[in-house]
């Protein structure tokens, strides 16, 4: 799907032309166009990204492909850029889509496989707007970034009450199930870290002013944006280090109950040893045991069996293994 946009000074005097006319309209310098393609087919990529804008087959390719990292690559007419994006097609688990951008002089070209809403927001954002929208394509660019930066603010709420979550389970009599939960949680900080970490440099040299394609006036805007990159950075940074000591809480308290188990064994083990002894001793039968033969030797057995195994439970109880 093709969605196309030309501003006129900032102000957004047309929408979703036809091939033929956005041939025009690239050519028109007063003009700054925004093409954004979401899910296209092949026929409209050759069409767009080949023989509308004649990209380079190298950046074409990288933008068709699926790629693990940010990027940023700068050509003579053009920036290109590799970023990833919160995919919420996908609520299991945390997913990130790719979203590519073209950034020239007076056009941005934005390509993405699946529906973002930082697209929606921004298109939204400029059907509704009456007064000026933007002035150069590096503005678009950036609300499309800062949009994108937006969107992982949810994420990064979910993760924290996720750990608020283990926390609880790990500090709960019954902790079940709470491996896969760290496993799970881990992955998703981890491919949070991955991804923002990149995305944070990658901005970060967009804010030097080098490049001819963002203006002088727009660099503090850039620099906004890795900052809130930054933060979210740090923020899963710290999230990581909750994790870890949400786990060795959990190992300790496992230790602990370990502990605990092996005390109530010990002091069961020591309870039936005086039975077991005096048993034992009485049960060889031996001919000349004279206590045997005595009256009372039955009822004392029983009452040395009672004695002793209460000092030994009184012992237990002084040890508090009861």
């Amino acid at each position: 799907m093709i969605h196309s946009f030309i501003f006129s000074d900032g102000r957004l005097v047309g929408r979703d032309l036809e091939i033929e006319a956005l041939r025009l309209v690239r050519a028109d310098k007063g003009l700054v166009l925004w093409v954004d393609l979401e899910d296209p087919t092949d026929e409209e990529i050759k069409t767009v990204l080949t023989d509308v804008f004649q990209f380079h087959p190298l950046a074409i390719e990288d933008c068709v492909t699926v790629s693990p990292l940010p990027k940023l690559e700068d050509y003579d007419d053009y920036l290109f850029l590799v970023m990833h994006a919160v995919d919420f097609t996908r609520t299991e688990k945390f997913h990130t889509t790719e979203l590519d951008l073209f950034l020239g002089k007076d056009y941005l070209v934005t390509f993405h496989r699946k529906p973002l809403k930082s697209a929606t927001s921004v298109i939204e954002r400029c059907v509704k707007a009456t007064g000026v929208v933007a002035r150069g394509p590096d503005r678009l660019a950036h609300m499309m970034l800062d949009a994108m930066v937006d969107n992982f603010q949810p994420v990064t709420d979910e993760l924290r009450g996720e750990l608020e979550e283990i926390e609880e389970t790990v500090l709960a009599s019954n902790s079940e199930g709470l491996i896969p939960d760290l496993l799970h949680v881990r992955a998703d900080i981890t491919l949070l870290r991955q991804i923002i970490r990149p995305q944070r440099d990658l901005v970060s040299r967009l804010t030097h002013g080098d490049s001819k394609f963002i203006r002088a006036l727009m660099l503090p805007y850039f620099r906004d944006l890795r900052d809130n990159l930054i933060r979210i950075d740090e923020t899963a940074a710290g999230f990581a280090d909750q994790l870890l000591i949400s786990f060795d809480l959990y190992l300790s308290k496992s230790d602990y109950e370990a502990n605990q188990g092996i005390k109530t064994l010990t002091a069961l083990t020591a309870l039936t040893l005086p039975a077991t002894l005096i048993s034992t001793w009485y049960g060889m039968n031996f001919e000349h045991m004279p206590e045997l033969k005595s009256p009372y030797g039955y009822p004392a057995a029983i009452a040395l069996t009672f004695v002793l195994t209460g000092l030994t439970w009184l012992w237990c109880k002084k040890k508090r293994w009861i």
